[in-house]
């Protein structure tokens, strides 16, 4: 399977993006940008179009082919992120009620550090249930900056 990648200069950092011809398999924040693929695909160029639509406050949602690689209970977990709306946040426990693991807390969260494509699959959305903010793989500060452009309430 080919995969092509792009970079996106956002305010809180250069975020890496690869995808295959249809689909959109990663998205990190990376340290020194990622080899740009000379010719690539729509779905590259519509990431990059809608993630930039989002840092200007123009998009609330994605509407991207996303195939993100992860075992069947972190799919799950992420399919119910992509539930969550912009502007809103729900704790770990919420969600690992909402997929019928009332007791895999830890376990959800575990899956929501190992989401591949972070902003677009929104794990910055799930905060502590005495809503303070909680891990985020690329930095609190980030999941911050996030919660804040979307007008998400929140303790710090």
């Amino acid at each position: 399977m080919e995969t092509f990648t792009t970079n996106y200069d956002s305010p809180i950092g250069t975020i890496g993006i690869t995808a295959t011809s249809e689909e959109i398999i990663e998205l990190s924040f990376v340290e020194q940008s990622l080899p740009v693929s000379a010719d690539i695909p729509e779905d590259l160029k519509a990431c990059v179009k809608q993630i930039d639509e989002y840092f200007q406050g123009l998009r609330t949602k994605f509407s991207l082919n996303l195939k993100p690689k992860g075992t069947a209970f972190q799919q799950r977990v992420w399919r119910q992120l992509e539930k969550i709306p912009f502007g809103k946040a729900v704790s770990y426990g919420e969600i690992a009620r909402s997929i019928g693991r009332p007791t895999a807390c830890r376990a959800v969260g575990n899956a929501n550090g190992r989401n591949p494509i972070p902003i677009i699959i929104p794990c910055h959305r799930v905060i502590g249930s005495n809503g303070r903010l909680t891990g985020y793989g690329s930095g609190l500060w980030r999941k911050e900056w996030l919660l804040k452009h979307e007008k998400v309430p929140f303790k710090v």
